[in-house]
Parts: C-alpha cells; structure tokens; sequence
C-alpha cells in the first residue's frame, strides 16, 4: 500500500490531480467557516440547533459539514445541484427532447449539464429564500431590512453555485466524481468532533470501554460488507464465433460481461436523503401546526422516515441501474460483432435474459444497501455510541474512495506501475 501511496507521486499527471483535488477540497473547507454577513450565529444555535438539533436539519447539516448551524456561505452545500440533477434524469426518461439529447454523445451530455446548472440555480434560490425566512422567525436577523434578507440569499446562493463550479474543475482537472468529492469531505469533516464526543462521553462515565468496541466492530463490519457488496459482480460469459477473412482468423475468444451487484453505486443513497429532505425543509419553513406535524413524521429516525427511506433507496437504485446498463443495447453490440452467450440464442433471448439476471442481481444490492443505511439507527442505541453520521455517510464515504481508488489504479497501470490490488 506504502509502495503504491508512492507510485502515485511518481506519475507527474496524476500526482498534479492528487494535489489539485487536495487543493480543493482545502479550499472548500476554509470558505465553510466564513460566515453569512448580518446573521447572528450564536442567536441561532441557541434557539434552533441547541448543540444536539435533529430532524432534517441535522442531515443537512451533514451533508453541509457543519456549515449550516455555524450558518456560512457554504450552508446549503451541494444538496439544489444533487436534487436538480434527479429531476433532470427523472425528466431524461418522460421528456422525448431530452431522451435525443442523452443519446447524442457528448454534446448531449454538456446540453443536459447545462440545464442541471440552471435548475440548480433556481433550486437554491428558493431554498436560500426559505431558510432565510426561517432564521428570521427566530431572530437570527436582527433589525432586518430588504436589503439584508436579499443579501443573505444571494450568499448562500453564491456559496451553492461555487461549490457546484468547484465539484465540476475536480471531476475535470482532478480525480474521482468532484460532487462525491464534496460531499465526502463534508461528512469526513465531522469525525474529530464526534471522536471528542465519544471521549467526553467515556470521561463521564456515559459509556464504557466495551461499548465503544462493540460500536467499532459492528462499523469495521459494515464497512467490510459494504467494500464486498460495491466490489462483487456476477460475470456473464460471452463467446465470440470465428470469422475468417482472407487468410487471417477473428474471433473465437472468450470474455464476460461484468454486471455489478450494485451497479448504481452510492447515487441512490445521496438521491434518496435529498429527496426526503426537501419536504421536511419547506415543512420546517412554513409557520402551520400540520407542517410541523410533518416534519416530526419524516425527520431522520422516524417510523415514517425509515419505510420512506427504504423504499426510495429500492427505486433509486433500479431507476439508475435501468439508465446505466441497457441489455438491448449490449445484447445488439454482442449480436453485431459475432458474440452469443453460451446456450442463449442472440436477439431477443439475449435481452430477456440478461434482463432477469439484472433485475435478481440489483435485487440484492438494493436490500443490502436499504439495511446498510438503517442499521445504524439501531446500532446507536444498542451501544450507546453517538455519532454524526450514520449508514448513509458509511455508504457515501467508502463508495466514494473506492471509486476514487479505481481511478488512481487505472492511472497507475496504464503506465506501468503496480496498483493497490494485486
């Protein structure tokens, strides 16, 4: 590991978009601690995150890496950019327009980002107008004027929009996913303070020794599990037919198609907690009795939330596995360059087949990743070990440096040099 650690400084292109993701992911953090002009943030802590808040606010504050209740231009992360891109997907499948645009290329690609930039402005104004509206019903404002409240929306607006620029030049300049990059360090951000906690907790006789151990094994096995379920795959062997042109003989190997257990990655982890986030923000925002009944109701660890959550992460995750990985499209590409799975038929044969194999495959990675991400609700009051990020951070964080990891590996052996796994 040391060895390829150094074999990563050794490769001048990729040692450049190490430091340059390093750069940014520094850079991110320190405009996180600068604050929103004319907010009183101490007011706000104390009437409305108390030290210890819950609810969808504290997810959110996750997800912002503790920016939102020191309540910086960075509060609202890059959860409008993450919800505008769902509905651009969502959209990509219904509208026919934007269907033709995926399917170009390139070009469409870079057309259906720029929409996601638009939509992520539009989103990020309305929640910034929301929040705003919300800290001042607290008195986070004082003596408020139009100008100040506009003032505060455009910030957080700004910050929102930087972010979503600065995820973008580490996806293209750097290395791995740059939102994924974000959000990682975000979540990452907060284990010094909750290592403090736990200390604090063990000074004050609140644990013991043994929890902690319980609580740290039962994490080390959920990481492993999560590594076994990103990494495992079933393979689909493929035989290609012989053709002989001239006097030269093609064709005539074996290879496999790898169909990845879950083939969606952490997508529909970060899909499913911002989609359930929005209501309970808009519901926290609006001064009625039912809409604070309903935030209660899908605040993280509600019955409701769970059930909901589940689901969410079930759909999400076939809803992208279904965008990315067509069997008719491989099954035509198969078909096109001579190749047959052994004992099905080409064309529709092929389709149907890989198809059912897909769906029983995503099946499993779908219900591991739902009790993944809701086992920690359990976990914390079977150990009495409090932590900022539950199932859904694990998830995200190793799914993020696996991906990440596979990039700096393809770098490494392309030019030669020994990767991280042998």
């Amino acid at each position: 590991m040391i060895k390829a650690l150094g074999n990563v400084f050794k490769v001048k292109e990729l040692r450049n978009k190490v430091l340059f993701m390093l750069a940014m992911m520094a850079v991110y953090r320190l405009g996180a601690h600068i604050p929103v002009p004319g907010v009183d943030v101490a007011l706000l802590q104390e009437r409305l995150f108390g030290g210890n808040f819950g609810g969808a606010l504290d997810f959110l504050d996750l997800f912002a890496g503790g920016a939102l209740s020191n309540f910086t231009i960075f509060a609202m992360s890059i959860t409008p950019y993450i919800t505008a891109s769902i509905i651009l997907q969502l959209l990509t499948v219904v509208v026919p327009k934007l269907e033709e645009l995926s399917k170009q290329g390139n070009e469409g690609r870079k057309k259906i980002a720029q929409y996601t930039r638009y939509g992520t402005i539009v989103l990020a104004v309305i929640q910034a107008i929301g929040i705003t509206l919300y800290i001042q019903r607290f008195g986070a404002v004082p003596n408020a004027t139009v100008f100040d409240i506009a003032l505060i929306i455009v910030s957080l607006t700004a910050g929102t929009a930087f972010l979503m620029w600065l995820g973008e030049q580490i996806t293209d300049k750097g290395i791995g996913n740059g939102i994924s990059i974000i959000i990682f360090t975000s979540i990452i951000s907060r284990f010094p303070s909750d290592m403090y906690n736990t200390y604090e907790l063990l000074q004050a006789g609140t644990i013991s020794i043994l929890n902690v151990l319980i609580f740290a094994v039962l994490a080390i096995i959920i990481i492993a599990g999560i590594i076994f379920v990103q990494q495992g795959e079933r393979r689909i062997p493929v035989q290609y037919s012989k053709r002989i042109v001239g006097r030269r003989v093609y064709g005539g190997r074996s290879t496999h198609i790898p169909m990845k257990i879950n083939q969606a990655g952490v997508i529909p982890v970060i899909f499913a907690s911002s989609v359930l986030l929005f209501p309970g923000i808009i519901a926290q925002v609006l001064p009625y009795d039912w809409a604070t009944g309903l935030a209660n109701a899908i605040s993280p660890g509600s019955t409701l939330y769970m059930v909901l959550y589940g689901l969410m992460i079930l759909f999400f995750t076939y809803f992208y596995t279904a965008i990315t990985f067509n069997p008719e499209e491989v099954a035509d590409n198969m078909k096109k360059y001579g190749g047959f799975i052994p004992g099905i038929r080409p064309g529709r044969p092929t389709i149907n087949y890989l198809d059912r194999v897909l769906m029983r495959v995503t099946l499993a990675g779908a219900i591991f990743l739902t009790i993944v991400a809701l086992l920690p609700f359990a976990m914390q009051p079977l150990t009495g070990v409090t932590i900022s990020f539950g199932g859904t951070s694990l998830i995200i964080m190793v799914g993020v440096a696996l991906k990440t990891m596979e990039q700096i590996e393809s770098h490494l052996l392309m030019r030669h040099y020994e990767g991280f796994m042998k």
